[in-house]
């Protein structure tokens, strides 16, 4: 870290062996992301209305190159805990997946679910099972009855709109459409002119 950890203590005396933790969970999140830049931490005695004794909260902001993670913003009791190693736990595994979903997004790991294509059926070989579709770029796509949501082949015209997954370079015939669905009239915006 560029800048010394912070640790305060909150209506409440200081203890060697609290910091000594928070210290050691600073250091596992340092060896998971040596990017932090700063990190402060603070742990609040708060008392409690019940009878239990003394609720604990804390809370944690990590600085990292292009983001700030807070954990224990929060002042809500239902985050607050009466064991004091319990609330350090919690708070810096909290800590800990939000760094990780920082360092997933920073290394462009974050999966994008695959948009599918729509397009109209242009031509269907119900003798060869298989068809084309005019996708919305003007590009054919060949597909197979066996991609057909549902056994929905027969039920399919020339002109009919349809959802589908284009898979570059898996045919002789060039891209396949696989996950084929036929759709309403109504779901799509109209696509390039039929060809018959």
């Amino acid at each position: 870290m560029q800048l010394p950890l912070q640790i305060t203590f909150r209506h409440m005396d200081r203890s060697d062996a609290v910091a000594a933790r928070i210290e050691e969970r600073v250091a596992e999140l340092g060896a998971f992301f040596d990017r932090i830049t700063s990190c402060r931490c603070v742990v609040e005695c708060r008392h409690s209305r019940h009878q239990q004794g003394n609720l604990f909260q804390v809370r944690i902001d990590l600085k990292v190159p292009g983001r700030e993670i807070v954990v224990g913003r929060d002042r809500a009791e239902r985050h607050a805990h009466e064991d004091i190693y319990v609330a350090i736990r919690d708070a810096f595994d909290a800590a800990r997946r939000l760094l990780e979903d920082h360092a997933r997004r920073a290394r462009g790991d974050v999966k994008l679910h695959q948009v599918p294509d729509h397009g109209r059926i242009v031509r269907l070989h119900p003798d060869r099972d298989c068809g084309f579709i005019l996708s919305a770029g003007g590009e054919e796509i060949y597909f197979h009855r066996n991609s057909v949501i549902e056994d929905g082949f027969a039920a399919l015209a020339v002109g009919d709109e349809v959802r589908f997954v284009a898979q570059h370079a898996e045919s002789a015939e060039g891209p396949q459409a696989s996950t084929v669905v036929r759709l309403g009239k109504h779901h799509l915006p109209p696509t390039a002119t039929v060809r018959a």
